[in-house]
């Protein structure tokens, strides 16, 4: 065993441990599915699936030229699980909510030459491009203005990353540590809590990745910045003039981008936050259409939940970065001036 720093999170002293055995899941720490919160974390053209999905009837890609297998999405699960259980012996972990997309249809050798309506479910192989998943520990929880927060932990997987027709290499993850807002379910990642690219090529090098990741998350210190965005404001006038900015942003040429900093965020996404401004039971507008950065910040969160599976975390962690960029703005600091000016 390798003892690790302690790491603070919000209801109490947890003192995170590195084993370098194999985790098992342990049953009593789970919680039951039928609590799992109905809306979804992920939402655009995603579907949720099981494990046990993922683990029988799901066939594993491999790399073309050297017939090597790839991490399949249920051993990147099965890893951060070990990894979680490692870290947290303590607490109660939350079965992993998986979404999905881009299925990738094949047909087993036999069923070649057969018609589309003369195949059966045996002649079928299939595999999801595409993977998203979190975990969520529900015994770690705070609270931001009436939203209660728990600790989540999950990943991304997308094949479209990897070079298929080659020999094996090093595979692609993202992986991340935040809070999940539980009246909405938006995930809320900050930069020293998300990992965009991840390369390991077998069990231990993704275990220890993950490890590492969780251990150097500042909990206390997201949670600080989370709250203090409560604490701004916006008038109509300024909430409309960032809409407006945010727009113009898009058409921006790249010179001009690279001096203002950086929105992930689409006309799509745009639209939908204005519409959340007005209508959005948990954080539209208030009275004189006032609106605070928390609301705000999560009006950006639900729109990223109709972002493609390989670029929601990258956005998950942008809303973060800029929200805390426009409260700066807000208090006189000219670096995010340009979207509400």
């Amino acid at each position: 065993m390798e003892t690790m720093q302690q790491v603070s999170y919000p209801t109490r002293d947890i003192r995170p441990y590195l084993d370098i055995e194999d985790a098992q899941v342990i049953e009593e720490h789970l919680i039951p599915q039928e609590i799992k919160p109905r809306q979804q974390f992920i939402e655009s053209n995603t579907k949720e699936v099981s494990l046990h999905h993922l683990r029988k009837e799901c066939v594993i890609p491999v790399f073309s030229k050297d017939n090597e297998v790839t991490i399949s999405h249920n051993n990147f699960i099965d890893t951060m699980q070990d990894a979680i259980y490692k870290v947290f012996p303590n607490e109660r972990i939350a079965p992993p909510e998986i979404r999905v997309s881009h299925l990738i249809k094949g047909r087993t050798p036999d069923a070649i030459h057969k018609k589309i309506e003369d195949l059966t479910d045996k002649d079928k192989t299939l595999y999801y491009e595409r993977m998203a998943f979190v975990i969520e520990i529900p015994s770690i929880t705070d609270n931001i203005n009436g939203n209660e927060l728990c600790l989540t932990v999950g990943g991304v997987r997308a094949y479209n990353h990897e070079n298929l027709f080659s020999k094996k290499t090093a595979e692609k993850f993202k992986i991340f540590i935040g809070f999940k807002n539980m009246v909405c379910c938006n995930l809320c990642v900050t930069t020293d809590g998300y990992k965009s690219e991840v390369r390991a090529s077998n069990y231990d090098e993704l275990l220890k990745a993950i490890q590492g990741m969780i251990m150097k998350y500042n909990a206390a210190n997201h949670l600080k910045l989370m709250h203090q965005l409560k604490y701004y404001g916006m008038t109509e006038h300024q909430f409309a003039q960032l809409i407006g900015k945010s727009r113009l942003y898009q058409y921006l040429s790249r010179s001009q981008k690279n001096n203002i900093p950086l929105l992930e965020f689409n006309d799509s996404h745009i639209n939908i936050i204005a519409r959340n401004y007005y209508k959005d039971k948990n954080f539209s507008r208030g009275k004189e259409g006032c609106i605070n950065l928390w609301n705000v910040y999560n009006l950006f969160t639900e729109a990223n939940k109709n972002s493609y599976i390989d670029t929601f975390l990258d956005r998950s962690t942008n809303a973060t970065t800029f929200m805390t960029g426009i409260a700066e703005a807000l208090g006189g600091s000219k670096e995010y001036r340009w979207f509400i000016d």
